[in-house]
């Protein structure tokens, strides 16, 4: 995802060498809310996760993570994934499809396995100018063979998920919304300028431009028209990462906030730690809120009467955790970005 420098005049730092100085800027219309919007993309999280697989001393937040899921990797799909992903640097954009609010991982999937060849070919065209070795010879052969290099990395992309990210992806997926529930309501709040300094301290917002410390790369984007899309990852919590090149959607990917060493834990461990603050129904109701539901439905999900489940909800609501909006006769509710929050700590 690092991308030949726009605009880079002389004494600029050299692209592709590491230099304080890289930085890549977004350019929006200034104060335009409508032009940053959030996604999520379980395909840079996988990507990312075979980083973590290969380089584990690095991230120590994963290893929590790392311990449950080393002895059950495909080792054969592992290998496929671990040399057309490579362990730093650059990363094939094939990997993943537009990031969305709504991206599921079969979404994912599917978007990969009908991905276009020519562009995959210009992506092992990158990959092989920067590896050696036996990786670079693989490479050069499914540069050769494209459509059967994306059917072998497709299958390797499902067998990597399921075996690794599967089994935490309810975890993974709460702290990911927890990360732009609260992000979206400090936009609202208090501007794009705020929301842009917390992401990531190499992110800065000013004159109309996203700014982002990189180290290898700079360039000069204009987002007029095609806006930017922030996307929290929870694997990649180490730093920023950006993808530039069309007919991609500009694109800054920044490490979710609330990652802990306990973040992968099973959610009878979480509705544990909260059930010690709230109580425990009404933990179990808040973590179940990610989806708006009625009182009856909170009710029967939750095993308790539909007035038991009325009083808790008004508990919640009062505290901030849950919003009640109603539509037509039924009333729904759902986790404020408050209740995001207090789900993504207990993380």
């Amino acid at each position: 995802m690092d991308r030949n420098s726009v605009g880079a005049g002389a004494g600029s730092p050299r692209e592709g060498v590491e230099h304080p100085d890289h930085r890549v800027e977004f350019h929006l219309s200034p104060g335009d809310i409508q032009a940053v919007r959030f996604g999520i993309s379980p395909g840079h999280e996988l990507a990312h996760a075979v980083r973590v697989l290969l380089r584990p001393a690095q991230h120590p937040l994963q290893w929590g993570w790392l311990r449950a899921v080393r002895d059950r990797l495909p080792r054969e799909s592992f290998r496929l994934l671990a040399a057309v992903i490579g362990d730093d640097g650059y990363m094939p954009d094939f990997l993943t499809a537009a990031p969305g609010w709504d991206m599921t991982p079969e979404a994912e999937l599917a978007a990969l396995r009908i991905t276009p060849l020519e562009p995959m070919r210009v992506d092992f065209g990158k990959m092989v100018l920067r590896s050696t070795g036996a990786r670079r010879r693989a490479l050069h052969e499914m540069r050769q063979h494209p459509e059967r290099a994306r059917a072998m990395i497709a299958d390797a992309w499902s067998d990597v998920w399921d075996a690794a990210l599967t089994p935490v992806w309810p975890q993974l997926e709460r702290l990911l919304r927890s990360d732009v529930a609260v992000r979206s309501r400090v936009i609202a709040t208090s501007g794009i300028r705020e929301m842009a300094g917390g992401l990531h301290p190499k992110v800065t917002w000013g004159d109309g431009a996203v700014r982002v410390s990189l180290r290898r790369h700079s360039e000069v984007v204009d987002c007029h028209g095609s806006g930017l899309v922030l996307v929290p990852s929870v694997m990649s919590s180490w730093g920023c990462m950006v993808l530039t090149e069309p007919p991609a959607q500009p694109t800054l990917f920044y490490p979710a906030r609330g990652v802990t060493a306990g973040w992968s834990r099973d959610a009878s461990e979480i509705a544990t730690s909260l059930g010690a603050l709230l109580g425990p129904a009404r933990a179990t109701i808040l973590l179940e809120a990610g989806i708006a539901r009625t009182t009856s439905e909170v009710a029967q999900d939750a095993g308790i009467a539909v007035s038991t489940a009325s009083h808790h909800l008004t508990v919640l609501r009062d505290a901030g955790l849950v919003s009640s909006e109603r539509d037509g006769a039924r009333m729904l509710h759902l986790r404020t970005p408050l209740g995001e929050a207090m789900i993504g700590a207990a993380l």
